[in-house]
């Protein structure tokens, strides 16, 4: 499957792996690579440069394909962590979260991938003016942190795609090679998978997180974080119907952010521990049934696709 997101990741498969904190770790972004698409670190969860070092050095001990260090814009400084991505030479830097524009140059300078998620037209234009080389287009489907204008991502990839020149790849709401076949018939030169690469045999994430994104169906998910701008797609929880109780009296984020704090998603995430933690997660997961290995569910998606496109032949030679 040839895309200009192929030729410019040098990758055989048009699929990204979502920066997924606490969980875009080493072994998950090496099995994505060695797959055929584009595996990423996420940078800062980490403990500091030198984890993050480690972690690079452990997916090239693992594969010799290209992959990426993810950025999270907003949660702590990245200088440091960006530094020590930099200075390993790692092929591709993706930033998520924020303004790209006081890192943009320092990464474009070093002749490696720039990769910006956006949640709107003007963002993604910004962001092309900065030197991106891919725009990620993540719509309201998705897990995680979102845009305030709750578009879908099937509007909102065509209108990014009408909007800038370089590469845009479609996120939120894609699972299977049904989703990847029409993220490229809107235009899109790939997609990225967040939420369905958690339930993998690959990922940390822990088994019940697993379990409960195969149990969720599609409107079960819920959004966090709007009452102070910064809304968020999460799976149910006891934790979740707690902040979104709380989000009833609070509305400064300070306020909220006990809440809402980093160790609060690792404690669900990694630990299981429900009670007194949440995760992400988007609506995709109404399309998860099992916990195949990357590879497993990499061929099998390219297997759908293929399939789908064939239905689309048999379709318009019919009408033809």
């Amino acid at each position: 499957m040839e895309t200009r997101l192929t030729k410019l990741c040098h990758i055989s498969r048009p699929v990204i792996q979502g920066g997924l904190a606490y969980l875009a770790r080493a072994p998950l972004a090496a099995a994505v690579s060695e797959a055929g698409g584009l595996g990423q670190i996420t940078a800062t969860t980490l403990e500091d440069a030198q984890a993050l070092r480690r972690e690079i050095r452990a997916v090239r001990d693992a594969t010799s394909r290209p992959f990426a260090v993810n950025f999270a814009i907003g949660h702590r400084p990245i200088d440091d962590l960006l530094d020590a991505a930099l200075e390993e030479g790692v092929p591709a830097v993706s930033l998520t979260g924020g303004n790209p524009a006081p890192y943009a140059r320092r990464i474009t300078d070093q002749k490696v991938l720039l990769l910006v998620l956006t949640a709107g037209v003007r963002a993604a234009q910004k962001a092309e003016g900065l030197g991106a080389d891919v725009i990620i287009a993540v719509g309201a489907e998705g897990g995680g942190h979102l845009g305030r204008d709750d578009v879908g991502t099937v509007v909102l990839t065509r209108r990014v795609v009408q909007s800038v020149r370089v590469p845009v790849v479609a996120s939120g709401g894609i699972g299977d090679g049904q989703g990847l076949l029409a993220a490229l018939a809107l235009g899109a030169e790939g997609i990225e998978m967040g939420t369905r690469f958690v339930a993998t045999v690959e990922c940390g994430a822990h088994p019940s997180y697993k379990e409960r994104l195969i149990a969720a169906r599609e409107n079960d998910t819920q959004v966090i974080e709007r009452s102070i701008g910064l809304p968020g797609r999460v799976i149910p929880s006891p934790y979740v119907d707690d902040i979104l109780a709380a989000e009833q009296s609070v509305h400064d984020a300070q306020d909220l952010f006990p809440w809402i704090a980093g160790d609060r998603n690792q404690t669900a995430a990694v630990l299981g521990d429900w009670e007194r933690g949440f995760a992400w997660g988007g609506q995709v997961c109404g399309l998860i049934e099992d916990v195949p290995t990357v590879r497993q569910l990499m061929d099998r998606m390219e297997q759908e696709a293929e399939a789908a496109w064939n239905h689309l032949g048999r379709i318009m030679a019919h009408n033809l």
